[in-house]
């Protein structure tokens, strides 16, 4: 009640507990305030000395921030639920997301994103979500649902639901798509995030007059000075295929820092539980010479006035007790986390059970049409290809023209050249539709990785050397309803299996991260060379991102916004 809040933080009555001798960031003037922190319930009601109250614990000195926030986030590329992702990202820090349940809604719809919804309840973790803008992200794929303004109208009701995310249909926005643009006007009054990588000039002016205020995509200073200077805010990302922190933080300057935040995006959960998650930003930027003040705020009262999230962000009377508690800001090693007043993590461990939850059923979302055993053949048409070379570090890729490997008429896989096949097979209506290209730069010397993760629809995307292993691969994908798998001379070398969306594991998630590893080990026996190459395959379906990239429908150019044929005439 706030009757008990003033009598409180008059000194009047005894304070829930307080936590003695902190040194409090002040992330409004960027200062260290060595004082007490009062809080009666879930709130903060004063900071200062010479309160009672019922309970106290002495921080002996150790510095105290706000819990963090994440500013874009996709849950399901931690591969796990919303309560073991928080069981893993809470001790590190995060008290607070901003997700855009875009992946789950590409495959399931609204049955996805209601199901997000009712995972995030109950945990000691802030979860609120940006209404998906582009399922499916583009009509160049086949996509497991299709979400207009009419279908996503309904969630505008929840009261975490913030606002639009990433629109990452900018071609659309600028034919002024009919669809795109009722999406964009429903959510009048709250955020609309953007993903518009490499966009610039008159093109970007009219994204921006559309009511875009964000962009999370871009790779280097001179691109997103750029949108700053139309008046976009600037989320930093790194995730674990994309890492632009370090390119970005030149951009950061006194001047402009409350134009700038943290976001992961897509981070896996090997990163999770070895770099970090918010926490990793903060110290990596301060290891780089960021203020230290800049580099918290860029990660808790930048986001939370951006998202209009007003107990949010801060430590100060009348805003909400997350707090993250650490030793300095050399080392940044996270002691405690307190969620609305209550303890949650200890020593980079949660110190809370799992809340339990009816289980929401979703329906089977693997589904292909049956295959012969020919479907991976590649007929030659032509002595030259279009080829997706990778992009280390970065889910663009470049288009490059190159001479094909021909065997008894049909195109195989060029291994002296580093040019691997690649496949996606739609996954969702058994369409029987298969798209077939070829890659550069992920080292593959033999047999096959497949996985049901293939953004943004989701589509199974197969890369490998020999047809057999590239069959064996989908089909063992289709009996576990998802996942990831990594085949040799026909043997299984090891899989994981994803059944909730062919996205996430029921199973917590150090385990998921263990058979990660365990994967990734099995791929580098195949000869792949490249870092985190699961994740990498994941984007070479993603036709919003340049330059090359394959669908279920082909190969898309990507700056063209068009199919094109796998061989130049």
């Amino acid at each position: 009640m706030i009757e008990t809040d003033i009598k409180i933080a008059r000194g009047i009555e005894k304070a829930d507990f307080v936590l003695r001798n902190a040194q409090v960031i002040n992330v409004y003037n960027s200062s260290i305030m060595k004082t007490d922190i009062v809080i009666h319930k879930d709130t903060i009601v004063a900071l200062g000395k010479g309160y009672k109250s019922r309970k106290e614990i002495d921080l002996k000195g150790l510095y105290v921030a706000p819990g963090f926030l994440d500013a874009h986030v996709h849950i399901e590329s931690s591969m796990v639920e919303v309560p073991q992702f928080a069981r893993a990202v809470v001790p590190l820090g995060t008290t607070s997301v901003i997700t855009d349940p875009h992946e789950i809604a590409n495959v399931l719809g609204y049955e996805g994103i209601r199901y997000m919804m009712e995972s995030s309840k109950y945990n000691p973790l802030n979860v609120f979500f940006m209404l998906s803008s582009c399922v499916p992200s583009s009509p160049l794929e086949t996509a497991g649902s299709e979400l207009r303004a009419f279908d996503i109208f309904p969630f505008l009701r929840e009261p975490h639901v913030l606002g639009l995310a990433e629109v990452m249909n900018y071609p659309g926005i600028l034919d002024m798509n009919p669809d795109m643009l009722d999406k964009v006007k429903i959510v009048h009054g709250k955020r609309i995030d953007g993903h518009a990588p490499g966009l610039n000039g008159k093109d970007l002016n009219a994204y921006i007059s559309a009511g875009i205020e964000s962009d999370h995509e871009c790779v280097t200073a001179k691109e997103a000075k750029e949108k700053l200077e139309r008046g976009m805010y600037i989320m930093i990302r790194e995730g674990s295929a994309t890492r632009n922190l370090l390119d970005l933080l030149p951009l950061v300057t006194t001047e402009n820092e409350r134009r700038c935040m943290f976001c992961t995006d897509d981070r896996h959960p090997n990163d999770i539980l070895h770099e970090g998650h918010i926490n990793f930003l903060i110290k990596t930027a301060i290891q780089n010479d960021l203020d230290p003040f800049i580099a918290i705020r860029l990660a808790t009262l930048n986001i939370a006035e951006y998202f209009g999230l007003r107990k949010l962000g801060a430590i100060a009377p009348g805003k909400m007790a997350d707090l993250v508690v650490f030793d300095s800001f050399e080392s940044f090693t996270i002691k405690r986390v307190y969620k609305s007043g209550r303890l949650v993590a200890v020593d980079g461990v949660p110190v809370y059970d799992v809340p339990q939850k009816t289980p929401t059923p979703l329906r089977s979302s693997v589904n292909i049409k049956w295959l012969e055993g020919d479907e991976f053949r590649i007929k030659a048409r032509g002595k030259t290809c279009r080829v997706i070379s990778i992009v280390p570090q970065q889910i663009t890729t470049d288009y490059l023209e190159l001479p094909c490997k021909i065997e008894n008429g049909y195109v195989s896989a060029d291994v002296q050249n580093d040019i691997a096949k690649l496949f996606v097979v739609e996954r969702h209506r058994a369409t029987g539709n298969i798209g077939k290209g070829l890659v550069k730069g992920f080292g593959i010397e033999r047999g096959a990785i497949a996985t049901s993760i293939g953004h943004d629809s989701h589509n199974i995307i197969v890369l490998g050397v020999d047809d057999q292993d590239i069959q064996r691969a989908v089909i063992t994908i289709n009996k576990m309803g998802g996942g990831i798998v990594v085949v040799d001379q026909d043997r299984i070398l090891d899989s994981l299996a994803l059944p909730i969306a062919g996205l996430l594991s029921d199973k917590p998630l150090e385990f998921v991260s263990t058979k990660v590893s365990e994967l990734d080990q099995a791929a580098r026996r195949l000869g792949i060379k490249l870092d985190d190459a699961l994740m990498t395959l994941s984007f070479m379906a993603l036709p919003v991102i340049p330059k090359l990239k394959l669908t279920d429908k082909g190969l898309v150019d990507v700056d063209n916004f068009t199919h094109v044929d796998l061989f130049v005439n």
